[in-house]
């Protein structure tokens, strides 16, 4: 399967398919990223190719024997390398989804060989960003936590070692609405490693930095990476979203290697932290059983998933909803009590904001409660969750009859999560049949469950509230 002409026409045939090349996601030492578009089908939903990229051939003498393959060499075997890895994976919702593969012909420097993956959203690393310093909640730790050890558990029980597990090697499904891991270039079957240097720095555990130490001063290793390797990074990537810091420096000083506990002690109390109000000594607990310098003594995914940090019903915050987009939206402000009354005006306001929806993308249901939970907000259900920030983007703000529009993403799996089970049937049983999957945002309840925002961030999101819709204009949106 083949053909692509990138910039020129962006479009390429992959799968029996065609493709519209939209973006570039990023890049690396030697493969590509794009994000694409199926065309001809709407509702299918958006992709990732990770092209291959085999550098220009240069002049000179013939490669001697034992000498580094060349550049075009080493693509060709992360193709075949992290292709293998993906198929062996493949069916966890929390591993990236490879739908096939495919050669793109009209690469400059050659054929080169592609991957069509699942399109995902932000990564943990835009998260920390984000969190100015400050660390992220309770609930999307636990979230993240719970998702990325379901993935090593899988991996490792199938002999896989990840091997560069980072912030921006996990990133948020906004269609199964959970934590993914991808790029699998430096795995390898434990037992069998086949790549010498392996993580990053600043989430490289103690004794890959010994072998990678000794690789590059051509002495051989006797100690060999397992599973635990992935632990250790996991570990570290928690600790940052707790504490909202970058700790490559912290973790490769001295005083981190000789009393790492004490550090991770201070960290949790300081005040500096906004977690450190919540007892999060669970959290604390499993972060050191990650962290231990003896890699036998490191927990196990499977150990580490039987934490009691688990167990705590955490609650997002209003900040997680907006950070973590879904397939629907939540547009508050647009309808006032009286609208609800007249069955005439309702339907008109329905068939009105549905047209201004479908802008954006083909809107798969729509739902304005009449009563709580929910009362007078409109829900909005795309088909994929690329429309649905799309139609965030450009419907915030927007002016609707003299109201305007604040559309939080409404992240609903999770939230059913921290409700009683029998809260989610009832909201969607009484609102709802299209959007069986999801629950409806209910507002401020009780500690523990349910949507749980500061005083401060729901003030922030009601702030530039107007005028709720008001009826008698030929056109109600400007």
């Amino acid at each position: 399967m083949s053909g692509c002409v990138w910039g020129a026409s962006p479009l390429l045939e992959a799968l029996g398919r065609l493709w519209e090349v939209q973006a570039p996601l990023g890049s690396g030492s030697s493969a590509s990223v794009y994000r694409v578009r199926c065309c001809g089908d709407p509702r299918a939903p958006p992709g990732a190719v990770k092209e291959f990229v085999p550098p220009p051939p240069r002049p000179g003498p013939a490669r001697r024997p034992g000498a580094r393959p060349p550049a075009a060499d080493c693509a060709e075997y992360g193709f075949r390398k992290e292709r293998a890895a993906l198929e062996q994976l493949r069916g966890h919702r929390n591993i990236v989804t490879l739908y096939g593969v495919f050669t793109n012909h009209y690469s400059a420097n050659g054929p080169s060989r592609c991957l069509l993956l699942e399109l995902l959203d932000i990564s943990v690393s835009e998260l920390l960003l984000h969190s100015s310093n400050q660390g992220c909640s309770m609930w999307m730790i636990q979230h993240c936590a719970r998702d990325v050890l379901e993935a090593l558990a899988f991996l490792h029980h199938k002999g896989y070692v990840h091997a560069d597990l980072k912030p921006r090697n996990i990133l948020w499904s906004a269609e199964e609405e959970c934590f993914k891991l991808i790029d699998f270039g430096l795995s390898f079957k434990e037992g069998n490693q086949d790549v010498k240097y392996i993580q990053t720095d600043g989430y490289r555990a103690p004794e890959a930095e010994l072998q990678n130490c000794l690789a590059q001063a051509g002495l051989p290793s006797e100690t060999e990476c397992t599973s635990a390797v992935d632990l250790w990074s996991l570990g570290i990537v928690l600790l940052e979203m707790f504490s909202g810091m970058k700790l490559k420096h912290t973790v490769q000083s001295q005083e981190w290697k000789t009393n790492s506990s004490a550090i991770i002690d201070r960290i949790f109390a300081s005040e500096g932290v906004v977690n450190s109000a919540i007892p999060a000594y669970h959290l604390r607990d499993l972060i050191k059983s990650m962290l231990h310098c003896d890699q036998g003594k490191r927990a196990s995914a499977e150990k580490a998933l039987c934490s009691p940090f688990f167990s705590i019903p955490f609650a997002p915050h209003i900040e997680d909803l907006v950070m973590l987009p879904t397939p629907v939206l939540r547009l508050l402000n647009v309808l006032s009590d009286a609208s609800l009354q007249c069955e005439e005006e309702y339907e008109d306001i329905l068939e009105d904001i549905r047209e201004e929806c479908q802008k954006y993308g083909p809107v798969v249901s729509l739902l304005i409660p009449k009563e709580n939970p929910g009362k007078g907000q409109v829900f909005v259900e795309y088909a994929n969750a690329g429309d649905s920030k799309a139609a965030q983007k450009m419907l915030t703000g927007k002016i609707f009859d003299g109201g305007s529009a604040e559309l939080p993403p409404a992240v609903l799996d999770p939230v059913a999560t921290c409700l009683p089970s029998g809260s989610m049937s009832a909201l969607v049983s009484r609102h709802a049949p299209l959007l069986s999957r999801r629950l409806l945002d209910t507002g401020c309840p009780s500690s523990g469950t349910g949507l749980c925002p500061s005083h401060s961030s729901a003030a922030v999101l009601h702030s530039s509230l107007a005028q709720p819709y008001q009826c008698g204009r030929k056109s109600r949106w400007d």
